[in-house]
């Protein structure tokens, strides 16, 4: 099976996934008996093309006009788009693919903390074009999840977000393939690799500013970096993670939110010397009707298991009614990670047109 992708945003993530598709296009095909086809790219500041060629878009070329400062537009055999919605209505007009559910677009774009937008119209426009969706972006899924996922469900269309929290590791797959039946109490965890980073630094008498300017020269850190330090970021996860997994029907604005920004580092050093650490833990707590969420500095006990992740790794505990508490750890993270989270969606959509399952729990389950 060919699937086409039309990639919105082209930044690390959208660049890194593109030159990943290259690197394991043997093994799609041999494995799982797909090729992948380029059928446009939409970028804030190098253009937006559809290809015209029956061969789509050239990725080396792709990856190099915009690397190199050069206009899409520029290259062979393609036809300009207005912006990523006018590309997806362009891309997808009588497109076989479309019809056949073999369009995919890849949505990479950058966070926008405020309302989620324009990456909520992007995937509400994918699906009404009969394409599945698969986001990097945590915005869709933190602030109208409920609302996208009954829209591909009556397109009959995959919504997959696995790369919206903790890159590739494996956790809304984990509860949608292998979580029948299961109620989720609860989560914690520590699901932002910028600022767990930091605090690691710290700790070890390095400075703030030196370690987000390197995590933003890996390309981990959000290109608001204010995102990242003022928990931002790990907000919008948690609402991410709360909507699928418990049906909590939030957004980010209503996660009780402090970021890192008021963490001394003589007190990360006090922590330390005191056998404990501070780390931005987020979680969620299922109390009768209410969800509770936070993000928040906390100061752990070495015996913690969240106070033993060191630089970028992530955690994630999680609390259910039949499997008790277990957790996910994520040791490496990276550019990677996050482009292999895309794939995985991707090959996901191969595999089967049928539509999302639904999340592991019902919103009216208590305790």
């Amino acid at each position: 099976m060919t699937l086409d992708l039309l990639l919105l945003g082209f930044g690390h993530v959208g660049r890194r996934f593109v030159r990943l598709l290259g690197e394991r296009a043997d093994r799609l095909a041999q494995e799982e008996g797909l090729t992948v086809r380029l059928a446009g790219v939409a970028t804030r500041r190098s253009g937006c093309v559809r290809a015209t060629a029956p061969a789509g878009l050239d990725p080396a070329a792709a990856l190099a006009a915009v690397e190199g400062g050069h206009r899409l537009e520029t290259l062979a055999d393609v036809a300009p788009a207005a912006d990523a919605l006018a590309l997806i209505r362009d891309a997808a007009r009588d497109n076989p693919a479309a019809a056949e559910g073999r369009l995919i677009v890849v949505e990479t774009t950058v966070l926008d903390i405020a309302r989620g937008r324009p990456a909520i119209d992007h995937v509400q426009a994918a699906l009404a074009a009969g394409a599945h969706v698969v986001t990097a972006n945590k915005g869709p899924v933190a602030f109208a999840y409920d609302t996208l996922k009954a829209a591909a469900d009556r397109a009959g269309r995959r919504f997959l977000f696995e790369g919206a929290v903790m890159d590739g590791i494996p956790v809304f797959n984990l509860a949608r393939e292998t979580m029948p039946v299961v109620t989720v109490y609860g989560f914690r965890g520590v699901i932002n690799s910028t600022t767990n980073y930091i605090l690691t630094a710290m700790e070890e008498g390095r400075g703030f500013e030196q370690a987000l300017a390197e995590m933003q020269a890996a390309g981990i850190a959000e290109a608001d970096a204010s995102l990242d330090v003022d928990g931002w970021d790990a907000a919008a996860k948690t609402a991410a993670l709360a909507n699928v997994l418990m049906g909590a029907g939030l957004t980010p604005h209503d996660v009780r939110r402090t970021g890192i920004g008021g963490v001394a580092r003589a007190a990360v050093e006090a922590a330390a010397a005191g056998g404990h650490r501070i780390k931005l833990v987020c979680s969620a707590t299922r109390r009768g009707g209410t969800i509770e969420t936070r993000v928040a500095p906390e100061e752990l006990p070495a015996a913690d298991l969240l106070a033993g992740l060191r630089g970028g790794e992530n955690a994630l505990e999680i609390d259910t009614d039949l499997l008790g508490r277990f957790a996910i750890v994520q040791r490496d993270s990276s550019l990677t990670q996050t482009a292999y989270a895309l794939l995985a969606d991707v090959v996901t959509v191969g595999r089967g047109p049928s539509p999302s399952a639904p999340p592991p729990m019902r919103p009216d389950r208590t305790p």
